[in-house]
């Protein structure tokens, strides 16, 4: 009987991950991965106009949540957003100045 209670335990968990995860995609994207080290890690990416390092700090923390996160890499470059040429090829479409913002992390042992 404790069999049933802890496979069902781990599938409510991953459950309940994935559910989280989901729910984090439109904050920032998240992907697993590996660490150099081994440990299982998280890349996220928080770019664009809406999105800043808040929302990748706090995807880290709902990840990892108490036990907190190690950030093994991160990378902040900017980028135009928009279009150069309209459908009739003049020049009438607009830029915005962004950045691609992405992170590496990993939950603490």
């Amino acid at each position: 009987m404790q069999r049933s209670v802890t496979r069902r335990d781990n599938i409510l968990g991953a459950i309940a991950l994935s559910l989280g995860l989901l729910l984090l995609a439109g904050c920032a994207t998240v992907h697993d991965t590996y660490a150099p080290d081994g440990r299982k890690a998280y890349a996220l990416n928080c770019s664009g106009l809406a999105r800043g390092w808040d929302k990748c700090l706090s995807a880290a923390g709902d990840i990892c949540g108490a036990q907190g996160y190690d950030i093994l890499d991160r990378s902040d470059e900017p980028m135009a957003v928009g279009s150069a040429a309209s459908s009739n090829g003049t020049s009438g479409a607009g830029f915005a100045q962004s950045n691609e913002r992405s992170m590496l992390v990993a939950c603490k042992k």
